[in-house]
């Protein structure tokens, strides 16, 4: 009798046990995640997500496109004094990990029966981009244990050195995966399913990642960029090639417009606008817009680092505005790397050796390209601006020539240009009127303050070996 009873209260705690679990199971079932997540959504949303990152506030127009003094502050300036604090970069970090890569890491770890090899190596160069842009920003990252939750939720991390040779490595693996007979893939909101595309994009990245390590590893940056010229297929080749995301239909909603419908705190750096004008650079009309008020005739910057008094007694109405181009809900596309990017990188590996190819011609080329994405396609406009004293190629001095072009060609792209300004060391830009630095600029993103807490050994070690964590430490690729 009494084993009867035991039994049944055996079972009966089984039952329990099992119906707990269950809800329990239930209770912990994120009811905003997708239960079975297919490649082709998760890699549109991972592009989209990527692209308005990188286009949009936190880490363009509020932080690298003032530091660069594309832009400028008309109200509320903090940031273009560089007052930043540990939790003003956490956007980058936070958006960069916990989203985009975790999806593309997804798409990568699917069985062969879920996504084809196409999709994990078109997650693999994304990804890679994606690791650019946070080591460039921040330095030392997370990156060989990045996403590995089961081995570890403290990832090590690596030096910048190691996360470029890795990030080398693995675009020139998924680019060779890349094969239409793997099968095809869907949801490409870039470039629509192009295979040929995708190894255009990874190999203009490892060109743009061997420039950057070339001051520090010259003969791995001539390995790479010897690759990735000796097979045309490798790079991109004309403007309608780039990376880019074209806002034209919802949900591809222009973070840029979104922001200019509401809100009307930035306005064209006055540094850039006077550049434009010493050139008689015909952009200028694409990048600003001239001020509102009809007393004011030509287009005005507001220069960088004004405290919210100086700034606003500006006047809104008699400063100018991004051009049209930047803010409408059609506007210009989130170019993530552009054709006259990749003939400025060429230009610069001639320069230095590292090609076999005509600096001078390569870098006219790049010029005209930026030119023509604008529209500017007259060439007697493109011949008289080219053929100006100020804007010739210097052999003597290349880093300015292709330093001050690439700065204008890059107009928009924040993080970009932050990376390039402090690589080749032009344009030689003035510390914001107000900055609270001590007369020096930003070089660097400070890593997000919840990494102290919730990888704390991992960010002591890192910042030991890197340096300190502040705003003003130099990162391994920039030598100078």
């Amino acid at each position: 009798m009494y084993k009867n009873i035991f039994s049944l209260v055996v079972i009966a705690f089984i039952l329990s046990f099992t119906a707990c679990k269950k809800n329990l199971a239930e209770i912990n079932r994120n009811p905003n995640a997708v239960e079975d997540p297919q490649p082709d959504y998760l890699l549109t949303a991972a592009e989209k997500t990527a692209a308005d990152s990188y286009w949009g506030a936190d880490n363009n127009f509020n932080s690298s496109l003032l530091i660069i003094q594309h832009w400028a502050k008309i109200q509320y300036t903090e940031p273009d004094r560089y007052i930043f604090s540990n939790s003003s970069f956490t956007s980058l970090w936070n958006t960069g990990y916990a989203q985009v890569i975790t999806n593309l890491n997804t798409i990568i770890q699917f069985p062969d029966g879920k996504a084809n090899a196409n999709y994990k190596a078109v997650a693999t160069i994304l990804r890679s981009w994606i690791f650019q842009l946070l080591t460039d920003a921040y330095g030392a990252i997370p990156y060989s244990e990045s996403g590995k939750i089961k081995q570890t939720l403290t990832p090590v991390y690596d030096t910048q050195k190691d996360v470029y040779f890795g990030l080398l490595d693995e675009l020139k693996s998924a680019t060779a995966t890349l094969n239409p007979a793997a099968g095809s893939i869907s949801g490409d909101v870039l470039y629509g399913g192009s295979l040929d595309s995708w190894r255009k994009f990874a190999g203009a990245l490892r060109l743009r990642i061997a420039l950057r390590i070339t001051d520090r590893e010259p003969e791995k940056a001539r390995e790479v960029i010897s690759e990735v010229t000796a097979n045309p297929s490798l790079l991109i080749a004309g403007n309608g090639e780039a990376a880019r995301l074209i806002y034209d239909k919802p949900p591809l909603q222009n973070p840029m417009a979104a922001w200019f419908s509401t809100r009307d705190d930035y306005r064209v750096g006055k540094t850039i606008i006077d550049k434009l004008y010493a050139l008689n650079d015909p952009r200028l009309a694409a990048f600003a817009d001239k001020p509102t008020d009809p007393s004011v005739t030509s287009y005005v910057g507001v220069p960088s680092g004004l405290t919210n008094s100086d700034a606003n007694n500006l006047g809104f109405s008699k400063t100018s505005k991004p051009g049209l181009v930047f803010f409408r809900s059609d506007a210009n596309p989130a170019v993530i790397l552009s054709y006259p990017e990749v003939l400025f990188n060429l230009a610069e590996a001639a320069a230095r050796g590292l090609y076999n190819g005509n600096a001078a011609d390569l870098y006219k080329q790049a010029i005209t390209a930026s030119l023509q994405q604008y529209q500017i396609a007259d060439n007697t406009v493109i011949n008289t601006y080219l053929n100006q004293p100020a804007v010739t190629y210097n052999p003597a001095n290349y880093k300015k020539s292709i330093g001050e072009q690439k700065w204008i060609a890059l107009y928009g792209q924040g993080l970009e240009a932050f990376a390039e300004w402090r690589r080749l060391d032009y344009p030689q830009l003035m510390p914001g009127a107000s900055g609270v630095l001590d007369g020096k600029i930003p070089v660097r993103f400070i890593y997000p303050g919840t990494e102290q807490s919730l990888n704390g050994v991992n960010y002591k070690a890192a910042v030991a070996a890197q340096g300190t964590d502040n705003l003003l430490t130099k990162l391994w690729f920039d030598v100078n």
